[in-house]
């Protein structure tokens, strides 16, 4: 029996088009039917019966299908595409056939399953506000969770009749922590007396520590956390809103239990270039995280998965790939842009402009668009992942190597996080691109929460000159050596091809400048290097230069007791394939005593000339010690063994300097400072 793809599309009872000869580009066997999900569904449950994948174009009824499919045994693999309001329903959709079949194509791309994070709340909530509406908050939740209510201005409260939950005075100065293991820094904490008669009478303030497994903040003050949208079991409202204090009541009582999250990060310490012997090197993780979630932990960072709330950004600007996403990981979305844009491409499509958007706004939008407007037009491939700003440029570079003709990223009007690290990126794959013979500005952001906005944007979208061959190569590797791969053949696939390009600051990619003159060719940048990139030579006193693995990140300038390196943010591709450079090369300094070489010309001689004549010991009669300076470990030992030095010798030391001494030079000199 074959074993080929079933793909059933549905013209959704005649309300779009298909294309059954674009649709033939799918690598599956095509059925076109009408109404699969009630007249035809016999249809779809013959089909699972010949133990093929199978692909329903319809997400609507993705809970019947799968149901179905449940009933009937079915253990291969299942999956759908939204065609209808991505293609089918829009002004252009007698031309949408392309994309139809790029949709397909992509949705067949099987998702690794997700690694998970536990969290446990045992519903431990400190409610934190500035009056009684905490109080009344507190009423409300203590059937359901263990509440403390922390009030930082209590003012004229009255006692309850029954004290069902402790109400204490405290300000909170700062919180740590997440879902189920928060600690809050308390300031001027004081329980009231018993014997409160009319008001809230509260004893001496002290500093303590409050731990618990949630925290409701109405206090209407600063948020105690960065980004506080982001830190899960962190509920906060002003206190003046009912409508958002009645959500995060409601929110209160839900996180009780055990709790499951994807682990979106996957992080290999080992790889991390932050730091190197107390210097600081790459910090583009911890500039940018939105959460919080990533801290230095010596010579790397840690990334805390309950902290984490997966917006990616950490793995798109990781120049090593220490940091990787694995919600999916790089390599499955890079397989549907491929599978997606060649496809098209074979099925006839011209131009293809890739919407990169998520599932809580873009979809959302997208769907608007094609309900209520004209939908989106037949060039514009939707590409869904979870984040977008967890793109990073490997993917962009694909993205053009497999003939994207642009790339759009839909975000938010006001997105929730920072979007750095997404500009970064774009900014450096335009670069590539414009250098490339490929077209300016070929990726950018539309932020907009309108429909009407959104087609506007993609109308005026300007198109690069297509690749007269898109390249094919599958995604394989990851972090690193995915990014050369897809630079590589993007640059392989272009128009021109420079040697080198010159990209923006802080890009992971690049070069290195050594001021020759002023290298000692110590070597500290090599021992520094994280990557090997920077190598010297056993053999010889020689610095070496492999740019391809160069990632940028500062540790060879910072360590460098010269300070004569410097980053150059480039790609260099002739670099790339050629073996290592030699940056620096010295003839070694040989013993004078026995001939073996030790040490750099450049670096005894000076050591020499610096001490000959002027230091006690090689300076006088110890003049003719100085030769000493120019010979081995091994003969300098025995050449001082078997000559008298006497200790004592040395010119007597300056007398300590005294306060009576400063005060009676300041008198000799009118009172001015002596040491100015």
């Amino acid at each position: 029996m074959t074993t080929r793809r079933i793909l059933h599309v549905c013209s959704c009872e005649d309300t779009m088009p298909l294309d059954a000869k674009a649709l033939g580009a799918c690598d599956g066997e095509v059925r076109l039917v009408r109404q699969l999900c009630r007249a035809q569904l016999d249809a779809f449950t013959r089909s699972l019966a010949e133990g093929r994948p199978v692909t329903v174009a319809c997400t609507q009824e993705a809970p019947l299908f799968a149901e179905a499919a449940e009933e009937a045994g079915f253990a291969q693999p299942l999956a759908f595409a939204n065609v209808r309001e991505t293609g089918g329903w829009s002004g252009e959709a007698k031309k949408a056939g392309p994309k139809m079949a790029a949709l397909l194509a992509a949705a067949a791309v099987t998702t690794p399953p997700a690694a998970l994070v536990s969290l446990k709340s045992e519903g431990t909530v400190l409610i934190y506000g500035r009056d009684d509406t905490a109080i009344r908050i507190g009423e409300r939740l203590r059937d359901i969770l263990d509440v403390t209510v922390m009030l930082s201005a209590p003012g004229e409260i009255a006692p309850p009749r029954v004290s069902h939950f402790p109400v204490v005075k405290g300000k909170a100065t700062a919180a740590k922590g997440h879902l189920g293991a928060f600690e809050v820094a308390v300031d001027e904490y004081a329980q009231p007396s018993p014997s409160s008669r009319d008001r809230l009478v509260f004893g001496a303030g002290r500093k303590g520590t409050s731990r618990c497994d949630l925290i409701i903040d109405v206090s209407g003050g600063t948020p105690l956390f960065v980004a506080p949208d982001l830190r899960q079991g962190y509920l906060r409202a002003d206190p003046a809103d009912r409508a958002a204090v009645e959500r995060v009541v409601f929110e209160a009582s839900q996180l009780v239990g055990e709790f499951d999250k994807p682990r979106f990060i996957r992080f290999n310490a080992s790889i991390c270039a932050h730091s190197r012997s107390h210097k600081t090197g790459c910090t583009r993780c911890l500039e940018l995280c939105p959460a919080g979630a990533i801290t230095p932990n010596g010579d790397s960072v840690a990334i805390s998965a309950e902290i984490c709330m997966g917006c990616g950004t950490c793995a798109s600007v990781c120049p090593t790939g220490a940091a990787a996403y694995d919600y999916p990981p790089a390599t499955t979305v890079m397989e549907r842009v491929r599978a997606m844009l060649l496809t098209y491409a074979e099925a006839g499509g011209k131009m293809p402009v890739l919407l990169i958007h998520d599932a809580e706004h873009g979809a959302g939008l997208i769907e608007a668009l094609a309900r209520f407007g004209e939908g989106l037009p037949a060039h514009i491939l939707p590409v869904e992942v979870n984040e977008v700003t967890q793109i990073g440029l490997e993917c962009l570079a694909a993205s053009f190597a497999y003939g994207a003709a642009a790339v759009r990223f839909l975000l938010k009007a006001r997105p929730k996080h920072d979007v750095g690290g997404l500009i970064r990126n774009i900014d450096y794959a335009n670069a590539l691109a414009a250098g490339l013979g490929l077209g300016d500005a070929l990726a950018a952001t539309i932020e907009t929460d309108d429909p009407d906005a959104l087609a506007a944007a993609l109308s005026g979208v300007s198109l690069a000159n297509p690749l007269g061959r898109p390249a094919r190569f599958m995604p394989l590797g990851a972090g690193r050596q995915l990014l050369r791969l897809s630079l590589r053949e993007l640059h392989a696939a272009a128009p021109i091809r420079p040697e080198r390009i010159p990209l923006p600051p802080k890009a992971p990619i690049g070069g290195i400048v050594v001021d020759v003159e002023g290298c000692t060719l110590c070597h500290s940048c090599v021992s520094a290097c994280p990557t090997g990139a920077l190598m010297d030579n056993p053999d010889k006193p020689m610095l070496r230069f492999s740019e391809e693995l160069c990632v940028q990140c500062g540790l060879c300038q910072a360590t460098c007791p010269e300070k004569v390196i410097r980053l150059e943010p480039r790609i260099d591709f002739a670099a790339w394939e050629a073996p290592p450079r030699v940056m620096k090369e010295e003839e070694p300094f040989q013993c004078i005593q026995c001939g073996k070489p030790f040490g750099t010309k450049s670096t005894i001689e000076r050591i020499a000339a610096r001490l000959e004549g002027k230091h006690w010991m090689f300076a006088g009669e110890n003049a003719t010690r100085a030769s000493i300076l120019k010979m081995c470990d091994a003969c300098r030992i025995e050449a001082v063994v078997n000559e008298t030095l006497d200790p004592h010798g040395a010119p007597p030391r300056p007398k300590p300097r005294t306060t009576e001494d400063y005060l009676r030079e300041r008198e000799k000199t009118g009172g001015k400072d002596p040491l100015a």
